[in-house]
């Protein structure tokens, strides 16, 4: 194992006066009438009171938080499965009685070992992280781990030596199956039943020093100790689930916790979600195979998952900009208010700098959806909360109809050809310019916590980060309905 984002001015007005401050007290998200004390919320208005922040951890929710958690960090498994991910379920399900087997000793769901499996070798028993002294197998086992843990037969140099003769007489298209089956023998990362009873050794080891089969798992990328360190930060009693840790640690509730976390990066800190959404992937491969088909389309269409949350032809494009006065005025759009020193954002003074060819003004395109606005005026708030002072992101662009689309793309080479969520009022973009490092991390904090809540997608471009919201953002909507005296 390794260790190792003229338009109802009556609206602008109004919007210009969201209060920026989140309220970070802890406690859980309040499912009645009104807010309960200690409780997270999202600040009022002189119009309109506060309201409890539909993000916040709830210990009721975890297991919708733990599907969220997969279905948030599932785009990875999807764009990098070698062949595609129901070629690597395929790979994956030829183990399945060994995995089985295994998960049966380690007293843990076979369905998790299994998208332990997928995750770390997409099914490939000979496949290797760097040389024999890395990650090896199945099961991804380091040298050190498998002979000093887990007692397994690892000669590292005679293993190194097959390797070489394998891979030479593989280039030249020479059977290899009698050095593969001596490198078996010699290592026994490569013997996939081997490799699984080292794991579910492991997990044994691990649960006991954790007392979870969850921290076990999480265990297996980030290490006992580290995630030892973790637990003791949190401070949160016997045994808390990782589901509690990671979603009720924010940098103002749990901030020790949040930098560890951050400072392992996500390999370690979402690695119990990456192995719930390849079971998942595993399950749509045995049951439903067609869907499977469809979320590898949806998944592989961009480089984040924003066309899992909007497909084409689920929510309305707009065509030109007769379409998009259209939108505004059916409040279908809303104009993006420029107040920073309020909301936590500033609005690019380049934003819609296209429209002039279009002989139309610029300010149709400085707008979104209201549910994709209350996300950015959300993020706005939660970063600024976070990094301290006065700090304003960035927004370079927002809606678009398609008409200013095709005219970008004839300048920018970044922008896409195909179906753009610009131009369903649904995405932002913010650019990577920060005041301070503080700033950066707030703001990769709040994209990774709500990518992890399944409510955006993001990507990393080169001068900006992509974002796009999801239904859920709706959730927020308070934030615009309390505004809006039509609401």
């Amino acid at each position: 194992m390794r260790r190792r984002s003229s338009h109802r001015r009556a609206r602008v007005a109004l919007l210009a006066g969201f209060l920026v401050l989140v309220a970070l007290a802890t406690g859980a998200a309040l499912r009645g009438d009104g807010p309960s004390p200690g409780e997270p919320l999202v600040p009022g208005t002189d119009e309109a009171a506060p309201f409890p922040d539909p993000f916040a951890y709830d210990p009721d929710r975890e297991d919708e938080l733990t599907r969220r958690a997969a279905a948030g960090n599932s785009h990875i498994l999807y764009a990098r499965s070698p062949d595609g991910a129901a070629a690597t379920a395929a790979r994956v399900t030829r183990y399945r009685a060994p995995v089985e087997e295994a998960a049966k000793r380690a007293g843990v769901d076979a369905d998790l070992l299994e998208g332990l499996v997928f995750l770390e070798s997409a099914g490939r028993p000979d496949a290797m992280a760097g040389d024999t002294e890395g990650a090896v197998g199945l099961t991804q086992i380091l040298a050190e781990t498998g002979q000093n843990l887990l007692g397994m037969q690892i000669d590292v140099g005679a293993s190194s030596r097959l390797t070489r003769q394998i891979a030479r007489r593989e280039r030249h298209g020479l059977g290899v199956e009698r050095l593969r089956a001596q490198r078996r023998v010699i290592d026994e990362r490569f013997d996939p039943a081997k490799a699984l009873d080292a794991t579910a050794r492991y997990l044994i080891f691990a649960r006991k020093e954790l007392g979870r089969a969850d921290l076990a798992f999480v265990s297996y990328h980030m290490g006992v100790g580290n995630l030892q360190s973790v637990i003791e930060a949190y401070d949160g009693g016997d045994e808390p689930s990782y589901a509690r840790i990671f979603f009720d640690s924010t940098p103002a509730t749990h901030p020790e916790v949040t930098r560890m976390l951050m400072r392992f990066g996500d390999d370690s800190s979402n690695y119990l979600w990456k192995v719930y959404a390849a079971a998942e992937i595993m399950r749509l491969y045995r049951d439903d195979p067609e869907e499977l088909e469809r979320m590898q389309a949806l998944q592989g269409a961009k480089n984040s998952a924003e066309e899992v949350l909007h497909p084409q032809g689920s929510t309305p494009q707009f065509a030109d900009p007769d379409a998009l006065r259209q939108a505004y005025d059916d409040g279908a759009v809303v104009a993006f208010p420029d107040d920073p020193a309020r909301t936590g954002l500033r609005r690019d003074r380049r934003m819609g700098e296209l429209a002039g060819r279009l002989d139309v003004d610029r300010a149709l395109y400085q707008g979104l959806g209201p549910d994709a606005l209350a996300m950015a005026l959300y993020i706005g708030a939660q970063v600024r909360s976070y990094a301290g002072g006065n700090p304003a992101l960035i927004v370079t662009s927002t809606v678009r109809d398609q008409a200013y689309q095709d005219l970008l793309v004839r300048r920018n080479r970044e922008a896409t050809r195909n179906y753009s969520l610009h131009t369903t009022g649904w995405a932002f973009d913010i650019a990577r310019v920060y005041r301070d490092g503080r700033h950066a991390e707030a703001f990769q904090y709040v994209l990774d916590r709500l990518q992890a809540m399944n409510v955006i997608a993001w990507v990393r471009e080169p001068d900006a980060i992509h974002i796009t919201a999801s239904t859920e953002a709706a959730k927020l909507r308070p934030l615009l309905e309390r505004l809006d005296p039509e609401g």
